[in-house]
C-alpha cells in the first residue's frame, strides 16, 4: 500500500531527536510558555522573515485571534475565497463577521484577484487569502487592491510552509499571518499547534495577551481573550523538524515535477505550473479527474490512497444554510472533480513510478 501520508515514517527520522526534547521539556517541569515556545517562536520568525512569531494552539485559533485584535466583528465584511477549507470561514463567522465568497481561477485552485475588487463593499475590513495546496496566491496583485481601500491583508499559510513569492516567504506578504502546525502540514507537530506571525509591534503585543485570556502581565487583563497557547513539548518538536522544512518541501516539489512531466493520461487534469511569480510547496497534489469516484476506486485496488481536498464547497456546507442559494460554478467544479495524489518528502522513487504508472493506465 502507497500510503498518502505516512505520519509514522516522516517523524521517525526526528526520533532521536525529540526524544531528546521529550526529556527536556519534562525535566524542565516548565510545560507553557517556556523556553521552547520562545526558542521556536524566534526561530520560525526569522525563518519567514519577519519581525514577530506568535504560537498558539491551533491554525484555526491563529486566523480568529488575528481578526478578533483588529476588532473586525458584527457588521464588518472579509472577503475570502469560495473553495477553502472551512476552518478560514469559521475564524471569521466565530468574531461575528460575514466572509464574502470570491471565486477562484480554476488553473491554481486561489482566490481570483480580478474578482475581488467587485466584492468589496463599505463593510469590507479585510481580505483573506489562502495559500491553497501550498501554492502562492498573487499576492502583488491582492496587496495593491487592499491598499487602494485602506484593507488589511490576512494570510492563511496553513497548507504553504516555506513558500516564496517574489523572494519573500509566506507570513511575511500581508499584515498578519495564521499558520497550523497539524501533524499532517509540510511542517508539523505531534498534535495541534499553531502560530500567528508579523510585522506589527502593537499587534504582535496584542495577540500575546489575547493567547493567554487577555493577559499582558499575571493577573492584568486588558482584552477579554481566550486560551490558545503552543505548549513546550510540541514547540519543541517543532523546533527540531523546522532545520529539515526546505530539504523536505524541496522533494515535494520534485515528485511534483515528475507528476507534471510524466503523467500524461488526458483524463487527468494537472494543476497549472507554478509561474516565477507564483512559487508552491505542494501541500497536496491536486488533480481533476470527471469520473472521480471511478478513479479513486481504480487507485484503491491498486493499493494507492488518495484523499478529496474537499468534496463539499463550504457554500454547502449544512453549517452555512445562508449560502445554499448561491452560484458558484468554478467553486463547485473544483470541488466535484478534484483528488490528490500522495505525495510527501518520505515517498521512494518506485513509490513514484507507481503512482504514475497507474495513473496513466487509467
Amino acid at each position: 500500500m502507497i500510503k498518502f501520508l505516512d505520519l509514522h515514517k516522516i517523524n521517525e527520522r526526528f526520533r532521536g531527536e525529540m526524544d531528546a526534547a521529550t526529556k527536556r521539556v519534562l525535566d524542565s517541569g516548565w510545560y507553557l510558555l517556556g523556553k521552547e515556545d520562545e526558542k521556536f517562536e524566534n526561530d520560525f520568525a526569522a525563518y519567514c522573515g519577519v519581525k514577530h512569531c506568535i504560537g498558539c494552539a491551533n491554525g484555526l485559533d491563529a486566523l480568529e485571534l488575528i481578526i478578533k485584535a483588529w476588532d473586525i466583528g458584527p457588521g464588518d465584511e472579509v472577503i475570502a475565497p469560495a473553495n477553502t477549507y472551512i476552518a478560514s470561514l469559521i475564524a471569521i463567522s466565530a468574531n461575528g463577521a460575514t466572509p464574502i465568497l470570491v471565486e477562484p481561477k480554476l488553473d491554481t485552485y486561489l482566490i481570483d484577484p480580478e474578482r475581488i475588487e467587485e466584492a468589496i463593499t463599505p463593510r469590507t475590513k479585510a481580505i483573506m487569502v489562502v495559500h491553497l495546496y501550498g501554492r502562492v496566491c498573487d499576492m502583488r496583485s491582492i496587496n495593491a487592491i487592499a491598499k487602494k481601500h485602506g484593507l488589511k491583508v490576512i494570510e492563511d499559510c496553513a497548507q504553504a510552509h516555506g513558500a516564496f513569492y517574489e523572494g519573500t516567504r509566506v507570513g511575511a506578504l500581508g499584515d498578519a499571518a495564521g499558520f497550523s502546525f497539524y501533524p499532517g502540514k509540510n511542517l508539523g507537530c505531534l498534535g495541534d499547534g499553531g502560530a500567528m506571525t508579523t510585522n506589527d509591534d502593537e499587534l504582535a503585543k496584542k495577540l500575546r495577551a489575547l493567547r493567554n485570556y487577555g493577559s499582558d502581565v499575571k493577573y492584568h487583563f486588558p482584552y477579554r481573550g481566550t486560551n490558545s497557547r503552543l505548549d513546550e513539548l510540541q514547540a519543541a518538536y517543532l523546533s527540531v523538524k523546522l532545520p529539515a522544512l526546505d530539504e523536505d518541501n524541496a522533494r515535494r516539489v520534485e515528485i511534483a515535477s515528475r507528476y507534471c512531466r510524466e503523467i500524461t493520461n488526458p483524463k487527468i487534469e494537472l494543476p497549472a505550473a507554478p509561474t516565477g511569480n507564483h512559487d508552491s510547496v505542494y501541500h497536496v497534489f491536486p488533480v481533476r479527474v470527471e469520473k472521480r469516484d471511478e478513479f479513486q476506486a481504480y487507485l484503491t485496488e491498486k493499493g494507492i490512497q488518495t484523499v478529496i481536498h474537499y468534496p463539499i464547497p463550504p457554500h454547502r456546507q449544512p453549517a452555512y444554510t445562508e449560502w445554499h442559494d448561491l452560484t458558484l460554478p468554478i467553486t463547485e467544479k473544483i470541488h466535484d472533480t478534484i483528488i490528490s495524489l500522495p505525495i510527501s518528502p518520505v515517498m521512494t522513487e518506485e513509490e513514484v513510478i507507481e503512482v504514475i504508472s497507474a495513473v496513466n493506465a487509467f
